[in-house]
């Protein structure tokens, strides 16, 4: 191997065991605490099997809060100190209601708290993909990576509210989270090439929900 094969492939281990620290279920943040709406649409009977969780959860990558999130996250990343103000109060400001506004905002702290040890900090950003894209840029890296490793955080901590609240078994989640996996990419490779320009979300249903869930009696998760 040559030394630029083998400098090439410490980089790429770098940037993947940063991404499974950061984007881990066991990272800090506290996202197991949020059901993202779908706590209400399996309450209302919306999501009764796997075949509809999973296509809830494409839909949100496509067209959706989670395609948001990765644009705003690759704005983040680009952007200099002056833009990120900015780029946070827009992703405030499309949140459908006040539990996705919060969930935002309290995963963006968690976050730059929690990353403190790779320069992060509370001062840097106040959402959760801001936050994350800021970071990323300031460790250099790949963006691309960072998207696809942001999205399937996204998809997997949705499927794991389906399988306590459904409930689906572990083996079909995981089959889930396979056939996910074009999904993933394509939204990743997209995301990585937008700008502001592409915000815009048609899962008008996960918004309605996400609102219901403020009214629930009994509640498991937070949003």
């Amino acid at each position: 191997m040559t030394d630029e094969a083998a400098s090439g492939e410490s980089s790429g281990l770098d940037t993947l065991l940063k991404l499974q620290t950061w984007l881990s279920p066991a990272f800090p943040i506290g996202a197991f605490g949020y059901s993202h709406g779908l706590e209400a649409a399996i309450a209302d009977g919306l999501l009764q099997t796997g075949v509809e969780c999973e296509g809830w959860i494409a839909t949100l990558l496509q067209h959706g809060s989670g395609w948001n999130d990765l644009v705003l996250l690759a704005a983040a990343y680009r952007a200099d100190a002056s833009e990120l103000a900015e780029i946070t109060e827009l992703g405030l400001a499309m949140s459908g209601s006040a539990e996705r506004r919060r969930e935002a905002m309290d995963l963006g702290i968690a976050f730059a708290e929690a990353s403190v040890p790779w320069g992060g900090g509370p001062s840097h950003a106040a959402t959760y993909p801001v936050a994350v894209g800021v970071l990323a840029c300031r460790e250099g890296l790949p963006l691309a990576a960072v998207c696809a490793a942001f999205a399937h955080a996204f998809a997997a901590n949705l499927l794991s509210v389906c399988v306590r609240l459904v409930p689906l078994g572990q083996r079909e989640a995981v089959a889930i989270l396979r056939r996910l996996e074009p999904v993933l990419e394509a939204v990743a490779r997209r995301a990585a090439a937008s700008t502001l320009d592409d915000l815009g979300s048609a899962a008008i249903l996960s918004e309605i929900q996400a609102m219901r869930h403020e009214t629930l009696e009994t509640r498991l998760f937070r949003s």
